[in-house]
């Protein structure tokens, strides 16, 4: 079950960064004046994304390591 989650959250991550390239890819093929302005949103959402879904991954790792730890000094019946 946790194996799973931890697969769900890694996706969410890659989902995170593709939106954030999203983004990106909107304000540089954008055709208005504020052209400059939409790169730097989509170069601040790259850098968000790509921090958020770090953090996820690395929240999803110590919530499976302190599983792990707990059934080590789980006693069996």
């Amino acid at each position: 079950m946790l194996g799973m989650i931890q697969i769900m959250i890694y996706l969410l991550g890659a989902y995170l960064v593709f939106k954030g390239v999203e983004i990106f890819q909107i304000g540089l093929m954008s055709n208005s004046p504020k052209k400059r302005t939409g790169i730097i949103i989509g170069v601040c959402a790259i850098v968000v994304s790509i921090g958020v879904a770090g953090f996820f991954v690395h929240m999803a790792d110590e919530q499976a390591s302190s599983v792990s730890d707990g059934m080590k000094h789980h006693e069996s019946p």
